[in-house]
């Protein structure tokens, strides 16, 4: 399995395709926008810098790196040679069932189709293909060329086989694969967004401003982030997705956002992607400046 296939070449879809890339893959890396994928491909060559500026690869390894990743803008083309496909587009039902028909249709029977859903049903979007027992997750976390965790979900179809060749090529990639059930929000997510989401209510309730929240976890309970700060990383409307995803899957009051929240992503703060959320981008992606609404 040295042919794979990346569709989406966003934060994660790049990610992903890097990842695959530096440790020998060959990569098609697919998505319907050229400017997506000059995006990606000049997010990663910078990544690759970044990493050969701290000694971690060589100027060859990164060269090489870049040669292993090939653009696509159609995903029939894409795929052609591909033995696993892993899908990184927008955290959107429709889309995903869609793009895993087509797949279904293009694809040999053979090959192994994966997803990066952080939050939606493997089951169902398996159903979409004639090949449940060969659809499976693959969460990365982000940023996925340094982080290790991979949850890898086994689907209600899902085979032993199919899920054991997707542990041990997680591993073959540096990563420490982690397999759970098909439940909302896995184990990640319906761990972390219901602490986001109290946090934001925390706020919302005037309990402490910003700063102060994220203070109290750094320090208090040792995260690298605060979860404010976290939450603007991951994307509000990320967020506020999956916990609508949990809230529907579970019908439990616990995992319903929280009206802040949703107020952000309507008005358009989503964090880091689009300059603002809980902190101002606009001089630095670092968070040092509280957005104006939350100073007092």
């Amino acid at each position: 399995m040295k042919n794979v296939a990346v569709i989406g070449a966003g934060t994660m879809g790049n990610g992903i395709a890097h990842t695959f890339a530096q440790s020998g893959f060959k990569v098609q890396l697919i998505d319907v926008s050229e400017d997506a994928l000059k995006k990606g491909i000049q997010t990663i060559a910078k990544n690759l810098d970044r990493m050969v500026s701290k000694e971690k690869i060589t100027e060859q390894q990164k060269t090489e790196t870049l040669n292993n990743i090939t653009p696509y803008t159609n995903i029939k083309d894409g795929v052609d040679s591909a033995t696993l496909v892993v899908e990184a587009a927008t955290e959107n039902l429709e889309l995903k069932l869609n793009i895993f028909k087509t797949l279904d249709k293009a694809c040999s029977e053979s090959v192994i189709l994966a997803t990066n859903t952080s939050s939606i049903s493997i089951t169902q979007i398996a159903a979409a293909t004639s090949r449940p027992e060969r659809v499976i997750g693959m969460h990365f976390m982000n940023p996925v060329p340094i982080m290790k965790l991979v949850e890898i979900i086994r689907g209600y179809n899902t085979s032993d086989d199919v899920s054991n060749t997707i542990m041990e090529l997680s591993k073959s990639l540096g990563k420490i694969p982690v397999e759970v059930n098909d439940y909302p929000g896995f184990v990640a997510n319906r761990i972390l967004m219901p602490m986001l989401n109290e946090s934001i209510e925390t706020l919302y309730n005037g309990v402490a401003g910003v700063e102060e929240i994220d203070t109290v976890m750094k320090l208090g309970m040792a995260h690298p982030m605060g979860p404010l700060q976290l939450a603007d990383f991951i994307g509000l409307d990320v967020c506020l997705s999956i916990l609508n995803v949990m809230y529907d899957g579970f019908k439990n009051p616990k995992y319903a956002p929280c009206p802040l929240l949703v107020n952000m992503v309507r008005a358009g703060k989503l964090g880091i992607k689009s300059g603002e959320g809980f902190y101002d981008y606009a001089e630095s992606r670092k968070a040092e400046k509280v957005s104006t609404q939350f100073l007092k």
